[in-house]
C-alpha cells in the first residue's frame, strides 16, 4: 500500500511538472530531464511511469480534460455561487447561463492551473498531432449544450446552434492559446466583455408579460419596482 501511494504521488508530481514545462517551453522544446528535475525525481523513475514524452503529454491532456469536465459539472452547483448572466443578455436561460458560468471558470482555470493550460496548449501545438485533449471535449460539450438550448427555445430566432458554438469555441480556444503560448494574463473581465457582445444577439428575448385586465397589451409598461 505504501509503495502504491508513493507511486501515485510520483506520477502526479511528474504530470504537474510536465504541464509546467510544456506550458512554458512548448512540446518540442520540453525535455524529459527538465521535467524530472522539476518534479524532483530521477529520470529512471520518469521512464518507469512514462516511457516517452508523447505518453506524458497524453497524460497531461487527459488530466486537463478531467479538470474541464469537473468545471462543466457546475450544472448541479447550488444557486448563488456564480455571478448572473451579464446585463443586456435578453432572455438567457439555464443552458446559456451554464455556458457563461463554465467559460468564466475555464478562464480562471487557464490562469491558475498549469495542467489545464498545458492540456489546451498541447492540443494546438504544431509540433505534435493530437486530436484528443480538453479542446476536443470542450468543442463537443459546447455544441451539445447549444443544441439543447436551441431545443429549449433559449436561442434567438434564426440563430444556428452550430454557428453559435463555433463562435464560442473559437473565442475560448483563442484565449487558451494566448494563455499557453504567450503567458497572457486572463481575467474574467475578458469573458464578460465577450458575452456582453455575443449574448444580445444569441439569446431569445424574454417573454412578454400578459396585459393587465382592461389595459391593452401595447400600453402595458414595466412592472413597478
Amino acid at each position: 500500500m505504501v509503495k502504491q501511494v508513493r507511486a501515485a504521488r510520483t506520477r502526479q508530481a511528474l504530470v504537474r511538472a510536465a504541464a509546467e514545462v510544456f506550458a512554458d517551453d512548448g512540446y518540442a522544446l520540453a525535455s524529459l530531464p527538465a521535467i524530472s528535475r522539476r518534479a524532483g525525481v530521477s529520470t529512471g523513475a520518469l521512464h518507469f511511469h512514462f516511457p516517452s514524452k508523447d505518453l506524458l503529454a497524453r497524460e497531461v491532456e487527459a488530466a486537463a480534460t478531467v479538470s474541464l469536465q469537473r468545471l462543466a459539472a457546475r450544472r448541479d452547483a447550488p444557486p448563488g455561487r456564480v455571478p448572473p448572466v451579464p446585463a443586456g443578455a435578453g432572455g438567457a436561460g439555464a443552458g446559456l447561463q451554464l455556458l457563461v458560468d463554465v467559460s468564466r471558470e475555464l478562464v480562471l482555470g487557464l490562469s491558475s492551473d498549469p495542467v489545464l493550460r498545458a492540456g489546451f496548449g498541447l492540443g494546438g501545438d504544431p509540433s505534435r498531432k493530437s486530436g484528443e485533449g480538453p479542446g476536443r471535449w470542450w468543442s463537443e460539450w459546447v455544441h451539445a449544450l447549444l443544441r439543447e438550448a436551441h431545443g429549449a427555445g433559449e436561442l434567438a430566432e434564426g440563430v444556428s446552434p452550430e454557428a453559435a458554438a463555433v463562435a464560442v469555441v473559437a473565442a475560448t480556444l483563442g484565449l487558451a492559446g494566448l494563455a499557453s503560448r504567450h503567458r497572457f494574463h486572463l481575467s474574467p473581465h475578458l469573458v464578460e466583455q465577450f458575452w456582453a457582445l455575443l449574448l444580445p444577439g444569441l439569446a431569445a428575448p424574454p417573454p412578454r408579460r400578459p396585459a393587465r385586465p382592461g389595459i391593452p397589451a401595447a400600453e402595458t409598461g414595466p412592472a413597478p419596482r
